[in-house]
């Protein structure tokens, strides 16, 4: 397994958090994620670790980059729709970390980040 900045691997457990919650209300799966939710997953993830703000990133509703394709775009913002208003309730420490994560004001390049060190 890949090491990853806490800052990332926050970010990743959060949005798996997310398309587990939904895949379980609406595809009534127990443990694992049904095939369209585990693809939307790995492609989140792979979209993640491409990430050209990495741990200086906001959230991908405020990013200037859109990384994802519309259709995979539509379909992770329906699971965020969904999951959002009940993670604070399922999962309430990602939920406040994401609120502020989301409240930063721009995402910082991981280059312009790394230059100014």
């Amino acid at each position: 397994m890949a090491q990853y900045h806490p800052r990332m691997a926050r970010e990743r457990k959060t949005i798996e958090a997310m398309v587990r919650l939904y895949c379980h209300d609406h595809h009534t799966t127990q443990t694992d994620l049904c095939a369209e939710c585990s693809e939307l997953l790995g492609y989140a993830l792979a979209r993640l670790d491409k990430c050209p703000f990495q741990e200086g990133k906001t959230s991908c509703a405020k990013c200037p980059a859109h990384c994802y394709k519309p259709d995979m775009r539509e379909k992770i913002r329906i699971v965020m729709r969904y999951a959002g208003p009940r993670m604070p309730y399922r999962h309430p420490i990602l939920a406040i970390y994401h609120m502020f994560d989301g409240r930063r004001k721009e995402p910082v390049s991981a280059k312009r980040n790394s230059d100014s060190a």
